[in-house]
């Protein structure tokens, strides 16, 4: 699958951790605003990939990188990389809700605080914006002042994407962000996440067959390190090229 213009680029990635390969040669092309999901048995380097687009393995002790990673066009392992403003423009959603112990309205201001915006009149609209942007405004509208733990899972996992958004990111990674919902609470977030798409590029990472099926555009599968395979999502999932990628949706592996 060819990408013209790429929002991100990786070109022969290898990772270790001190002397284990966690990736091994991966060249992959991600589409701008669309949902791309990365799928694979466990171990298998997911959330470790996902993890290389805001540099967030860097914080791993023995951690070795080469090859090249683009987002832009720009080399974001380049000496000279500002991590404050990369970390800002890609964002990250983890697998459980973890919004702040603070009031709905200091967890989605966070952000934009820590990057020195102090007028009360705009922080009040980002967060009427970032809440609307995930559905919620209108029903917490009047409750801001209350705590965030409070809140559903659901909805703590919607605030905490409406907390990146108060930074204004163009790409949002998810690991896993549903493993802790049931499945109606799911589908919600799936639903949101096709409204969002139309502003932002997102990756998933999702041992969810089902939800890779119903949720992406495009869809990475792989195995011990290594990409497979890569195609749209239908194609991957009722015609794959490669047979290990058909042993795997099948359930005959992983």
């Amino acid at each position: 699958m060819i990408i013209e213009k790429p929002k991100i680029k990786v070109e022969n990635l290898d990772l270790y951790y001190g002397s284990f390969q966690a990736l091994k040669k991966v060249t992959i092309s991600i589409e701008e605003k669309k949902i791309t999901s990365i799928i694979g048995p466990s171990g298998c380097g997911k959330s470790t990939l996902l993890r290389v687009f805001n540099r967030m393995n860097d914080l791993v002790e023995g951690i070795r990188i080469e090859g090249l990673v683009e987002i832009d066009g720009e080399n974001i392992y380049a000496k000279d990389t500002n991590m404050v403003a990369l970390r800002k423009k890609v964002g990250m959603v983890f697998q459980r809700p973890n919004p702040f112990p603070l009031s709905i309205y200091d967890n989605v201001i966070y952000g934009p605080r820590v990057h020195g915006e102090r007028n009360r009149k705009k922080l009040d609209e980002i967060v009427e914006k970032s809440l609307r942007a995930v559905l919620l405004f209108d029903e917490l509208k009047d409750k801001l002042d209350r705590s965030a733990l409070s809140l559903s899972l659901e909805s703590q996992q919607r605030l905490c994407i409406s907390r990146l958004l108060a930074v204004q990111p163009d790409v949002i990674l998810l690991d896993e962000p549903c493993s802790a919902l049931d499945p109606m609470a799911t589908l919600k977030i799936e639903e949101l996440l096709q409204v969002l798409k139309n502003d932002y590029t997102i990756l998933i990472v999702t041992h969810n067959m089902q939800q890779a099926a119903r949720a992406s555009d495009n869809t990475f599968y792989m195995l011990l390190g290594e990409m497979i395979e890569y195609g749209p999502t239908e194609q991957v999932f009722t015609n794959p090229k490669d047979k290990r990628t058909e042993d795997y949706i099948t359930g005959r592996f992983g």
